[in-house]
């Protein structure tokens, strides 16, 4: 690894406020202990600074930032039946998104081999440009795409999605652009509903949306599997710039508000195959911390992504992931997507 990994967190993460619900506090304070315990795993601290409204504007409509600026402002409200804000909540989506927006910035100016992470509350990857839904006020990392195409020049952008809920937010953000390629692994039926396997894109950008569906039950080796052998050639495919991951980890067994069942060293096994293709491709690597809400598990989950994104390329279970045979998940996926991505066949 030739330059030092880059970990993104602010302070504000704590006064969002949600009291007992899913999405809360002690997410984060569950993280920041695990990773202070070990001294963050050698990466780089860096405060998050807040998006500028420049930024924001360019996801999210005017009149919804400032309907959850208005809320927090009157000390807060109940914006829809999952989604809580409290007088400090706007303050910290604007340094979670912000965080993502800066995580980009610095993999940009590291170039190749540049890891990092930001772990931030709110989450982002359910709200779209109009509205906040599903625990998330601002999409960060829409905001951290839109960052890299039109502040830094970059032409192409990765998203890999390995949240358990569709990132439903995301893939109506970029429906019918070209510029950035969004993979999403989720487990349907469950929130919000969307995500189907026959979504994908408009216009000009059919194929840019990517939706693997998988069933309740699904564990390493379906998703596993769909990382190999079905982002990871798109990617080849696509040849993005950077790849950015929105790194849910409620797909776990032990989460309880999904029903899939990835272990601890499936994520590691998705980390390494995202460090690889960073890696093979030439260019940087990052994570923007979703859900998770068994906050034991997301906290060695979140130790565990850093600590393989860190090792640089071949490290990590490498060798047992070559191994692992195609999923009929994915083999269905590859022969659906053959038309759009003919490259999938090779």
């Amino acid at each position: 690894m030739s330059t030092t990994p880059v970990f993104l967190s602010h302070p504000s993460s704590l006064e969002h406020d949600t009291g007992a619900h899913p999405e809360r506090i002690a997410r984060i304070e569950s993280v920041m202990r695990v990773l202070e315990e070990r001294d963050l795993l050698g990466y780089e601290p860096v405060s998050s600074p807040p998006v500028d409204r420049s930024l924001l504007e360019r996801v999210h409509t005017p009149a919804h930032i400032d309907r959850v600026e208005a809320a927090c402002a009157a000390g807060g409200a109940q914006l829809d039946p999952d989604t809580v804000v409290s007088a400090g909540s706007y303050r910290a989506a604007l340094h979670a998104a912000g965080g993502a927006a800066e995580l980009v910035r610095r993999l940009v100016a590291g170039g190749a081999g540049q890891v990092g992470f930001s772990a931030h509350r709110p989450p982002g990857h359910h709200a779209v440009a109009d509205r906040a839904m599903g625990f998330c006020l601002f999409n960060n990392v829409a905001v951290a795409a839109r960052c890299a195409l039109d502040e830094l020049g970059l032409r192409r952008v990765l998203i890999l999605d390995w949240d358990v809920h569709h990132g439903n937010g995301t893939n109506d953000l970029f429906w019918t652009s070209d510029e950035v390629l969004f993979v999403s692994i989720h487990q349907l039926p469950l929130y919000p509903g969307s995500g189907h396997a026959s979504e994908l894109g408009g216009g000009h950008a059919r194929g840019f949306t990517v939706n693997l569906p998988v069933p309740p039950a699904s564990g390493d080796e379906a998703f596993l599997s769909l990382v190999r052998d079905v982002a990871v050639p798109l990617a080849r495919s696509f040849e993005p710039q950077i790849v950015l991951v929105s790194a849910g980890y409620d797909a776990h067994a032990e989460d309880p508000l999904a029903g899939c069942v990835v272990s601890d060293d499936g994520f590691v096994g998705m980390t390494a195959l995202v460090r690889d293709l960073g890696a093979e491709l030439g260019v940087p690597v990052g994570c923007v911390l979703e859900g998770g809400y068994d906050v034991d598990v997301l906290a060695r989950c979140v130790a565990a992504t850093m600590e393989t994104l860190a090792q640089g390329p071949g490290g990590g279970p490498a060798r047992e992931l070559a191994e692992l045979s195609v999923h009929p998940l994915a083999r269905q996926a590859r022969d659906r997507l053959l038309t759009l991505w003919p490259d999938l066949g090779q």
